[in-house]
């Protein structure tokens, strides 16, 4: 995939309508301080479009990414946060829960977890929510250049058992500092590009 064009063309608020767009779009969801902001630039090929923080919680809203006017990335709010009050968080999950149930173009779900550690709670919530919507999300495990070569397997293994997530659902080790694992995420957005057309 050669990203020539992006744009962020739309930011949807709690009170925002969801737009019905006219391309496929994939979506990415993780908590607040997983790298999600970072993962869409790299995948983007841009160095900051998608605003990384050292404040996790920033996405409050659901942005939409065009890319080559073929391709949406939608970036849906981080959850998990703790100094977010309950009342934000329960706005975020409306948001996310709206964004799932209406979207019509909605192709496919990236769920970023940190390959460091076993899935929280959250991850597992959002992991099941994700499937019972209908959609078979893949798992981008990401921050891969924090930990060794030699304990690659054995995190991912740590992943698909903590989220109870089934053998074949693919697991994709990513570091935005090497851009390892970039071009497994571009072959899948190729394929939903290819099936689109």
């Amino acid at each position: 995939m050669i990203i020539k064009n992006v744009s962020l063309e739309t930011v949807c608020g709690i009170t925002s309508k969801i737009p019905q767009s006219r391309h496929p779009e994939v979506a990415f969801a993780g908590k607040s301080n997983v790298g999600k902001s970072s993962l869409i630039n790299v995948l983007m090929n841009r160095k900051s479009l998608a605003r990384t923080s050292s404040q996790p919680g920033k996405t409050q809203t659901i942005n939409y990414y065009n890319i080559n006017d073929m391709l949406y990335f939608v970036d849906l709010p981080g959850y998990g946060y703790a100094k977010v009050n309950v009342n934000v968080k329960a706005q975020w999950g409306k948001m996310t829960e709206n964004y799932l149930h209406s979207s019509e173009q909605l192709k496919q779900v990236f769920l970023l977890v940190d390959i460091r550690h076993e899935p929280s709670e959250n991850d597992r919530i959002m992991y099941r929510w994700i499937c019972e919507n209908g959609y078979r999300p893949t798992i981008i495990a990401t921050k891969l250049d924090k930990i060794k070569r030699s304990q690659i397997r054995r995190q991912v293994d740590l992943i698909r058992t903590g989220l109870e997530a089934e053998e074949d659902t693919v697991i994709i080790p990513f570091s935005a500092q090497t851009k390892q694992g970039r071009e497994e995420i571009y072959e899948i957005l190729d394929h939903i590009l290819e099936e689109a057309q």
